[in-house]
């Protein structure tokens, strides 16, 4: 029974204002409701589509459509691939009429029966189920236009062909990040050269390994002595343009002077570090400012206290939350640390960008929906990107790659170079030749700089070391059970089973857990790692299991342990250890042939 019949019942479900349409064999949204509706077996049509077909086809085709005999319709469902479909209670099909002999109801009679007036409960079912399924699609709409308004927002550059045409996701990744000077935006013409055109002042190579397990991001001093090459380049009126290239030139010329675009740029970090860009994104003043105000702000640490007059910043020695304008002083702010120069402020940018990274990646960024709009907002209107990354489905791809690395196994580095031996005054750099080539050809051959692989062997060893050493007597061993997942009752059984059959007399049941785990855990304090690999030993748990810690109190006031059984407990006495190999069981393999016995 559709919904339209359904109102007039009183099993009215609100779901079933989505209605089956026998003329298209799709399912419509019905707010209204319709002229009572016959119970008789068959297709099913509102009184305006019914009255359409009448007038079009004449009576005798309308009663062919309106009357015919049909199959019934389940009283819980529309009738569906599988689903067995059967008449309403006390009622006949046609078919059964005729066989017991019965005259046929005339089709404008058949079924009809007083309908019940519905309550005022029922009538505000009905409202509310048709109002949840409009919300539904209203909410359906609004994604949509709301992804639409997202790539509204994006500013896109023609890649001029120096790119590879976009990263791929079973490939390592190269992403070409360039930070212009350019003083556009609200409040940012009061830091000086108001009517330049930029430069690329900040640009990093951002690798990402084919396995995703390490990244490496590859500063390149503004002040770099360079050749840039000639770039063909889209002009704003959709028309091609070469820009003739310069020899012995600062790199932060291959952007805005001359009239060069980001993908010069690109052109020109191909050509020093051989290593063909992905994609490039270019962000401005505003961006700094837009994107850690998004997020809340980033933590950063300064050594000494700083006032710099130059970039604004003005901040004591130790670790402070930045954002907005103070977070742009902080990136910009070179000549009151370190040496004063390009360099020393690359350390910042580095610290700054680890920072930001980390906030990204944290809950606190990941579960906040104000957040996360926040930061689609500042991010599709501060960044520019190119052509081959301009929509939000490009770059969600391309964020869900990122977000696969661990912060820990992203490196931040600096091409290597020495001050410039032609001046006198020192105020460019050249390339430390032998260093900065095998840093390029680490790069060119997915080597991590942080040798993540041999972290993870590190990491195996640390956790295999949880079950190394000493063990505690059973009866020593303190310990609350939880159930975190595993089948109902399963936290008595094993406290059972441990008292009576282990000798862990100082375990409670504590109950349920707070939230639903997939691995059985096992938190302990930093004292009682004997405790810990003793009853990992009893219950079978790996090293991994073991989460050290803080210790709970138990009912006695005493500290202890915490056991909470996830999802892949299998009962008490079942060993959670995963095995290393196969057991020693009668087999073949397919090489060999095996005579039948």
């Amino acid at each position: 029974m559709d919904a339209q019949g359904r109102g007039r019942a009183d099993d009215i479900d609100p779901a079933d204002q989505w209605v089956l349409n026998p003329n298209t064999g799709e399912y419509e949204l019905r707010l209204t409701p319709s002229a009572p509706q016959s119970s008789v077996p068959g297709p099913r049509r509102s009184a305006s589509r019914a009255g359409a077909a009448s007038r079009a086809a004449g009576a005798a085709s309308a009663k062919g459509a309106a009357g015919a005999p049909g199959p019934a319709r389940s009283r819980t469902a529309a009738p569906g691939p599988g689903r067995e479909t059967r008449p309403a209670p006390g009622r006949e099909v046609p078919s059964q009429r005729r066989r017991r002999g019965a005259p046929e109801e005339p089709p404008g009679r058949r079924g009809r029966r007083p309908v019940k007036q519905k309550s005022k409960a029922k009538k505000a079912l009905l409202w509310t189920g048709g109002v949840m399924a409009f919300v539904v699609v209203a909410a359906a709409a609004g994604a949509y236009l709301y992804i639409e308004h997202l790539n509204g927002n994006i500013q896109s550059i023609s890649d001029d062909g120096a790119s590879t045409g976009g990263f791929q996701k079973d490939k390592a990744i190269n992403i070409l990040l360039i930070g212009t000077d350019k003083r556009t935006g609200a409040g940012n013409g009061s830091y000086g050269d108001k009517g330049s055109e930029g430069h690329a002042d900040t640009t990093i190579l951002l690798h990402v390994s084919k396995d995703r397990s390490n990244a490496t991001a590859l500063s390149i001093p503004r002040d770099l002595i360079v050749d840039i090459p000639d770039c063909p380049t889209t002009q704003e009126d959709g028309s091609q343009k070469v820009i003739s290239g310069g020899t012995g030139v600062r790199f932060n010329t291959s952007l805005g002077q001359e009239g060069r675009t980001p993908s010069c740029t690109a052109r020109t970090v191909t050509e020093l570090t051989g290593i063909k860009p992905d994609n490039f994104i270019v962000a401005d003043f505003n961006a700094v400012k837009t994107l850690t105000s998004a997020v809340g702000g980033v933590e950063v640490c300064l050594a000494k206290d700083i006032k710099d007059p130059d970039s604004h910043l003005d901040l004591p020695k130790g670790e402070h939350v930045i954002e907005g304008e103070q977070a742009l002083a902080f990136v910009r702010t070179r000549h009151s640390v370190g040496f004063g120069g390009d360099l020393s402020r690359i350390g910042l940018q580095q610290q700054f960008l680890s920072a930001l990274m980390r906030k990204l990646k944290s809950n606190d960024t990941l579960t906040s929906p104000t957040k996360m709009i926040k930061l689609a907002e500042a991010g599709t209107k501060a960044l520019s990107v190119d052509s081959q990354l301009d929509s939000i489905d490009k770059l969600k791809d391309l964020g869900l790659e990122l977000g696969k690395l661990d912060t820990k196994n992203l490196t931040f580095t600096t091409i290597p170079v020495i001050d410039n031996p032609a001046e006198k005054v020192k105020a460019t750099v050249v390339l430390n030749e032998k260093p900065a080539q095998e840093v390029f050809q680490a790069i060119q051959n997915d080597v991590s700089f942080t040798d993540a692989k041999q972290q993870k062997k590190k990491e195996a060893a640390a956790v295999a070391a949880r079950l190394k050493g000493t063990k505690a007597d059973p009866s020593e061993v303190r310990v609350q059970v939880f159930n975190g997942g595993a089948p109902a009752g399963s936290a008595q059984e094993t406290l059972t089973w441990l008292q009576t059959e282990e000798g862990v007399t100082k375990s409670e049941n504590a109950g349920n857990a707070p939230a639903t785990l997939a691995k059985t855990t096992l938190e302990y304090g930093p004292d009682q790692a004997d405790q810990a690999r003793r009853l990992a030993a009893i219950l079978g748990l790996a090293g991994s299991a073991m989460k050290p810690g803080e210790s709970v109190t138990n009912s006695q006031g005493l500290p202890t342990m915490t056991l909470t059984l996830g999802k892949d407990f299998k009962g008490a006495g079942v060993p959670l250890t995963a095995p290393t190999k196969a057991p020693d069981v009668e087999k073949s393999t397919a090489d060999k042939v095996k005579c039948a016995s």
